[in-house]
């Protein structure tokens, strides 16, 4: 629904101000009139001096000028209005065209207003912030539905062909076939969960509560001791309480798919499996987890690249079947939910092979009493 065109904010602003000079100087002429009126007769009085003005005169000598002077005064009252109101409302400006570029889709722009502070500038501020967020969640969106369509297309691949070659080969064992769709499903299921899980970390939209990473240690590895020793993985857990502020359910993934992790990559050269360490601390300014493990060495070049999403290239689809576990996106997951609780990621290989990884998050602040 439209609505009527009114005077701009500009013009009211302006009226405003030349009517408050214009009143002004009709309260500032009457005052003076009053008060030169209580020395002026009314009557002609004939001095010794000469002639004596009367009211009238003082009227037809006053009037005149008083009226020019409040000509000029709405004159000066309009303009200066005029120039004062769009020096004012140019803040507001700024505000309105980044508002129209967001609307046209340009989330990058900012209003970006200096200056002291001012209702404007808290204004423009708190405008800032919200497109930074609502970029923010764009681009994690456009991340998801960018990374979901294009690691999905291998796992609906590989069904279509499954479905393909049992429909060409009739003495196909459909026993095989649906264990093997069953686990391309499974895949396409787990990576989607990580996507999911991965876009809300990214966006931060999560309640927190204090939770205990040593708690989160000892039920992470409660829940992977079958993997462990179906691998002949060794875990050893250790540690105080470590107290942060953030989301159960997104620590206790991250510390899962640390450990995880940690059992997936503990195999040194010629096969031999070996221990997983995990250990909370609690410093002055941090809760502190360390999950490390052995296996193959890792370059430190590649250590910043770990955290990346699918950074395992082609490897990441063979657990269909049967040769590696993961989507491919625990790291990227892990950091994305340190990164959600304004924490740190420290990834440091280890000497003689594997890797150390040292997660820092701010420590809760103590309980009322």
């Amino acid at each position: 629904m439209g609505r009527a065109q009114g005077p701009s904010v500009r013009l009211r602003l302006a009226a405003s101000y030349a009517v408050v000079v214009v009143v002004t100087g009709v309260v500032l002429l009457v005052v003076v009139w009053l008060f030169l009126l209580r020395y002026v007769p009314a009557e002609p009085v004939q001095t010794q001096a000469g002639f004596v003005p009367t009211r009238d005169d003082l009227v037809r000598a006053f009037a005149p000028a008083a009226a020019s002077v409040l000509v000029g005064l709405l004159v000066v009252g309009s303009v200066g209005g005029w120039l004062l109101a769009g020096r004012v409302l140019a803040p507001l400006e700024r505000l309105t065209e980044a508002a129209r570029r967001a609307t046209s889709g340009s989330l990058s722009h900012r209003v970006d207003l200096t200056g002291r502070d001012d209702e404007f500038r808290v204004l423009a501020d708190a405008f800032d912030a919200m497109l930074a967020r609502v970029e923010a969640q764009v681009a994690a969106q456009q991340r998801f539905a960018a990374n979901a369509s294009h690691e999905l297309r291998t796992p609906l691949a590989v069904t279509r062909t499954l479905l393909d070659v049992a429909r060409d080969d009739p003495a196909h064992d459909p026993v095989v076939l649906l264990d093997r769709l069953r686990a391309v499903n499974a895949r396409a299921v787990d990576l989607t969960e990580a996507l999911l899980l991965l876009s809300r970390a990214d966006q931060g939209a999560f309640a927190r509560e204090p939770v205990d990473l040593s708690l989160m240690a000892d039920e992470a590895v409660e829940t992977l001791v079958p993997l462990a020793d179906a691998r002949g993985v060794r875990l050893e857990v250790s540690g105080a309480v470590a107290t942060t502020h953030g989301s159960r359910a997104l620590l206790l993934q991250l510390v899962t798919n640390l450990v995880h992790n940690a059992i997936v990559h503990n195999v040194a050269p010629g096969g031999r499996a070996g221990l997983v360490r995990v250990s909370t601390a609690s410093r002055a300014d941090a809760a502190v987890l360390v999950v490390e493990n052995g296996g193959q060495e890792v370059r430190a070049d590649l250590v910043a690249t770990l955290t990346e999403p699918f950074q395992r290239g082609g490897a990441r689809l063979r657990g269909v079947e049967g040769g590696h576990d993961g989507s491919g996106l625990g790291l990227a997951i892990v950091d994305a939910i340190v990164r959600a609780h304004s924490g740190a990621l420290v990834l440091t290989p280890r000497h003689g092979g594997g890797l150390r990884v040292e997660v820092r998050l701010p420590r809760s602040a103590p309980a009322q009493e």
